[in-house]
């Protein structure tokens, strides 16, 4: 059983000068974004090099204030420097859904400079743990083949079993799950709309099953909303998975200021000093 680390220290004491107070807590997957997604991993491609383009769709009439400007849609792009890999903050461009979560991040690569497609493509919702996607884009930047697969699935549950989850009775070659049946790793069929050139992704039919990828997801609750998700597209190299798998699970505490309503019970916290 998980139980704070100062079970007296208030959970939302009073907010000091300066802003809200900040604590160490863990577990990792239970700890949500800190309502920073976006800070959290734009930081960590500019440190990378990325570049970051802001595209706004609106309306624009002539003479008009700038502050008048009525925008309609906008996204902020990042890509790496050698334009193999890109990065999408989709949540202010009408995302679509992944467990009933919209889509915050959506990370693509291609093979090379022959193609414009992206090969695959990696998705992830508002309450992921930010450092889980920085170590994922940052295993994408440290790649020579952005694109391409160099190991096999047994990496990502080696990963989190490592950091003490538990593979599945049923299925140990397929799906693991933490010692509290929270969080989840499956390899299997992959949601509608997940990017992926594989030809076998394109050619499934509606009624077939296509090639396998990765999901990850935190459920508080069995019957509850979602806490966060993950998808990630059938060519999604195992060994990047398997970075944000090893992220996720990591039992290092990780800085909040903000705390998952649905898991701020069962988190480890000890107030950051």
């Amino acid at each position: 059983m998980e139980a704070p680390l100062y079970p007296d220290f208030p959970l939302a004491p009073s907010t000091p000068p300066g802003g809200q107070p900040a604590f160490w807590v863990g577990p990792r997957h239970l700890a949500g974004d800190d309502r920073r997604l976006y800070d959290t991993v734009a930081d960590t491609l500019a440190g990378l090099g990325w570049t970051s383009l802001t595209i706004v769709r609106g309306r624009h009439e002539p003479d008009e204030a700038d502050e008048d400007r009525q925008v309609l849609r906008s996204t902020v792009l990042h890509i790496s420097p050698d334009a193999l890999g890109w990065a999408q903050w989709t949540l202010a461009d009408e995302p679509f859904h992944l467990g009933d979560l919209p889509i915050a991040w959506q990370v693509s690569a291609r093979t090379g400079n022959s193609s414009p497609l992206a090969a695959w493509s990696a998705y992830f919702t508002t309450g992921v743990p930010g450092e889980a996607i920085c170590d994922f884009l940052v295993a994408l930047d440290g790649r020579d083949q952005e694109a391409v697969s160099l190991a096999d699935p047994e990496l990502v549950l080696d990963a989190v079993a490592a950091h003490g989850w538990l593979r599945d009775i049923d299925q140990p070659q397929a799906a693991a799950t933490d010692p509290t049946f929270t969080s989840h790793f499956s390899l299997g069929e992959v949601p509608p709309l997940i990017q992926d050139a594989d030809p076998r992704a394109l050619t499934t039919e509606p009624n077939e099953v296509g090639p396998p990828g990765w999901q990850a997801w935190a459920e508080p609750t069995l019957g509850t909303p979602f806490l966060w998700a993950a998808s990630f597209a059938a060519s999604v190299p195992h060994d990047l998975v398997a970075a944000f798998a090893t992220s996720l699970t990591s039992t290092a505490p990780v800085l909040r200021r903000v705390l998952p309503e649905a898991t701020r019970e069962r988190l480890l916290r000890a107030p950051a000093t």
